[in-house]
């Protein structure tokens, strides 16, 4: 079987364009032709099917091959356009190249014509594909535009929460628990925390959150969430589950594969208002030249790819192309923030992976996520630990240039027994480190502040005394790259907004561990550099 080739014939001669489709059957293509001779007829050609070439006549009663020309191009189409014509004078034909034609051939040397259009739909391809790449590049410096600003903005508003959040807490701990004031400081509570959720969507957009990532088995993952997808989804709903066997291992955060599931199945529970199917899969993969060409974000390798898809409504390509911008929606207003696929796509590109989907109207949608492979066995999972409210009585280098949030963690720390040195930049902690060095148990420093940052002021500081412990805090993870790649060592971290819960379990944590590792002939309690990555 022939390479399958669909032209269209501007011809009025019925015999010469049967001379034509005999010269391309018999090159080796498999023909699906269209003969047109008239302005109307090639409109309702181009309107009825998807071809790959034009072989247009130059001289018609009634309609020329300049017209033909003039129609396609106008219309937009990209379709290469070559002449056949037995009267086409050179001049004739330089001037048809000039308005669009790719190439001119006589009716008496048709041996040309295999070769040309060979070339022609080879470089119709190449300016296709080129084309897609220009708009996916496009569609990538667009995305890293809006979440450079979207992150900065998230983690300025994570500031704001976490001091809002701070004063909160601690009006609930001063109303009895069944009086009104405790029930409208819980409100507070409540709404803080959901503005906090919908800035570590933000986050996760811009790529700038702090992962967690372990070695995953995401079969296992997809098994653990799956009872909570059925709640999630409804009955009307089937889901089917399709594991891939042998599977490869993948480097994740498993609270981030969850949230990428959750949003996929409520994406495709509201593409299926009367019920439907929704299909999880994953497969191993392997990404090589060809599939480079498809998906240049990618990289040649190793991939464990996660498959969801639903028999939906499905979606348009102008839809397709803009699902993934945060705030984008094609939900009715109230029913939806727009953040969903938006930290579909944030969460797969912070895990150096990718995604690709296919929708079309009526037909559904299927997303395919592409993460990296890693070599050896799945980590054991983190048992939960319930987070409680701990006292002190130590005292705490406190530094942040928030006044707010400083203002609120000092207040906080201060109600559990802490005694408390607030410090507005990491010079001004370093200068009050050197006056209060023998009786500082711990530092908390939030990574970025003027003037001297966090991790420097730090190593200012465990110069003077190497064993003070420290709790790093930060708004999103462009904060934390330089960091770890200045010491080349993980931190102990948390992430803003904290609450005063999961504060003063860090606190806790980091005086206990000094405290039971004392350096030898020293009053001081010994601690390594940061050795554990959190996020509260």
């Amino acid at each position: 079987m022939g390479k399958p080739l669909r032209v269209v014939f501007v011809e009025d001669s019925e015999n010469d364009a049967l001379l034509l489709a005999r010269e391309l059957s018999t090159g080796g293509f498999d023909l699906h032709s269209q003969r047109v001779d008239s302005a109307a007829s090639l409109n309702a050609a181009l309107d009825s099917g998807d071809w790959d070439l034009i072989l247009s006549d130059h001289s018609m009663p009634g309609f020329s091959g300049l017209e033909a020309l003039e129609i396609v191009r106008a219309r937009g189409a990209d379709l290469p356009f070559i002449f056949v014509s037995g009267t086409m004078d050179e001049a004739t034909a330089v001037a048809a190249l000039r308005r669009g034609a790719q190439d001119y051939l006589m009716k008496g040397h048709l041996q040309r014509l295999r070769p040309a259009v060979e070339r022609e739909i080879r470089d119709a391809a190449e300016r296709r594909d080129r084309k897609r790449l220009e708009q996916q590049v496009h569609q990538l410096q667009k995305f890293e535009a809006i979440g450079r600003l979207a992150g900065g903005i998230a983690h300025d508003f994570n500031n704001i929460l976490g001091a809002i959040l701070g004063w909160a807490e601690m009006g609930l701990e001063d109303c009895p628990a069944g009086t009104r004031l405790n029930d409208r400081f819980q409100k507070i509570t409540d709404q803080a925390h959901r503005a906090a959720r919908l800035t570590a969507q933000i986050l996760a957009f811009a790529r700038r959150q702090i992962l967690q990532p372990r070695k995953l088995d995401l079969n296992s993952s997809i098994e653990e969430v799956t009872n909570l997808l059925h709640k999630l989804i409804g009955d009307r709903i089937e889901i089917r589950v399709l594991p891939g066997s042998n599977l490869r291992i993948t480097m994740a955060d498993p609270s981030q594969i969850e949230q990428i599931l959750m949003n996929l199945a409520l994406n495709a529970r509201d593409a299926m208002p009367d019920g439907g199917k929704l299909t999880i899969e994953t497969q191993n993969a392997d990404i090589g030249p060809e599939q480079l060409r498809l998906h240049p974000e990618a990289r040649a390798g190793g991939y464990v790819m996660l498959a969801v898809s639903d028999t939906g409504v499905g979606m348009d390509k102008a839809t397709v192309d803009r699902i993934f911008e945060p705030f984008f929606t094609t939900k009715e207003l109230g029913r939806g923030t727009g953040l969903g696929l938006a930290t579909v796509y944030g969460v797969v590109k912070q895990h150096e992976g990718f995604i690709y989907v296919y929708s079309e109207p009526g037909k559904g949608t299927a997303f395919r996520l592409y993460f990296p492979r890693c070599a050896g066995s799945p980590d054991v999972p983190e048992e939960k630990v319930t987070v409680e409210l701990r006292k002190g009585s130590e005292l705490i280098l406190f530094a942040d240039d928030h006044d707010g949030l400083r203002q609120s963690a000092q207040s906080m720390l201060r109600d559990l027994g802490y005694n408390v040195i607030p410090a507005r930049n990491g010079r001004e902690a370093v200068e009050l480190f050197k006056r209060n060095a023998d009786n500082i148990k711990l530092l908390v420093l939030d990574i970025a502040m003027p003037e001297l940052d966090g991790p420097t002021a730090f190593e200012q500081i465990a110069a003077l005394r190497p064993e003070v412990p420290v709790i790093f805090t930060t708004g999103y993870m462009p904060e934390v790259v330089p960091f770890v790649a200045h010491t080349n060592k993980s931190a102990v971290m948390l992430q803003k907004p904290y609450s005063l819960k999961s504060l003063s379990q860090a606190m806790r944590d980091a005086l206990d561990e000094a405290a039971a590792s004392p350096v030898p002939g020293s009053g001081h309690a010994a601690v390594s550099a940061p050795t554990t990555l959190k996020r509260n």
